[in-house]
């Protein structure tokens, strides 16, 4: 290879010296090594909850679960703090619980705290599978009850018993039984269709979706509504997702076990 090929190759003149010059500089060069940089270690999440709250539970169950440090930030609801406007301003917009606060990242509703988590790898593939087929089928449950089993068992816990707590004033009869009829219809799809051949709703292991369908299902107790005595499959995977998640489903459901005056063991 002759000197002129090699210096218009690196733009230089055809004197040797220079070439040396530049070959010693490219050979004697030292890739500069990377220094190592501070890490600062995350902050846990601050976890804002009220355990009168559904999905307030059933995330409180799922992160004890899943062994992953949250502050504790409880909201009274009942004290109306998540009505405030510094509650609007610096925790949720939306004045809601569940929220996250993930190093300044705000997040609101329960389903997307934990698909953003579980993208994180903070809940185990047991709980909310990796692999699309298995997900799609606990998303599937996820969004089928938003707007069936949790709309209808949070309707008639409202109408039964909190607002007349609120207000004093008790509700006719035939608007309980309207809203009893409507709970029913998914809780019977519940019986005749998630839970048909399966010990959970999504197949034989628990889940989320098993995790939030009960926390929805217990708030009817406070209304003095027993699921148990109609339901013999719905009863026995209460059972079964109550021991899968012990000691945390009995503490996420202290509150209810205590108004409701029935506790975890209560026999029909």
């Amino acid at each position: 290879m002759s000197v002129s090929f090699l210096a218009s190759l690196l733009g230089l003149s055809n004197d040797e010296d220079q070439l040396q010059v530049a070959f010693d500089e490219v050979l004697n060069r030292r890739v500069p090594s990377r220094q190592p940089t501070n890490l600062r270690m995350s902050a846990p999440i601050r976890y804002y909850y009220d355990l009168m709250s559904q999905p307030s539970r059933a995330l409180f169950i799922i992160f004890r679960l899943s062994n992953m440090p949250f502050e504790d930030c409880v909201v009274a609801l009942r004290n109306g703090e998540h009505l405030a406007e510094d509650f609007k301003k610096e925790i949720n917009r939306f004045q809601r619980v569940p929220c996250i606060h993930d190093n300044g990242y705000k997040l609101a509703e329960s389903v997307a705290i934990l698909r953003y988590l579980s993208a994180k790898g903070k809940i185990p593939e047991h709980l909310y599978p990796k692999y699309f087929v298995d997900q799609s089928r606990v998303d599937e449950f996820l969004e089928w009850q938003h707007t069936s089993l949790r709309v209808t068992c949070a309707m008639y816990f409202r109408t039964v018993w909190l607002e007349p707590l609120l207000t004093g004033r008790t509700p006719s009869e035939a608007k309980i039984e309207s809203f009893r009829m409507h709970m029913e219809r998914n809780l019977d799809v519940v019986e005749e269709v998630w839970l048909e051949g399966k010990d959970f709703l999504t197949g034989s292991a628990l889940t989320v979706a098993d995790i939030f369908a009960a926390c929805e299902i217990e708030q009817t107790r406070m209304a003095d509504y027993d699921v148990r005595i109609k339901y013999p499959k719905i009863r026995a995977w209460l059972k079964r997702v109550r021991q899968s998640c012990n000691p945390y489903y009995d503490v996420a459901h202290e509150f209810v076990y205590k108004i409701s005056g029935t506790g975890p063991q209560a026999k029909l």
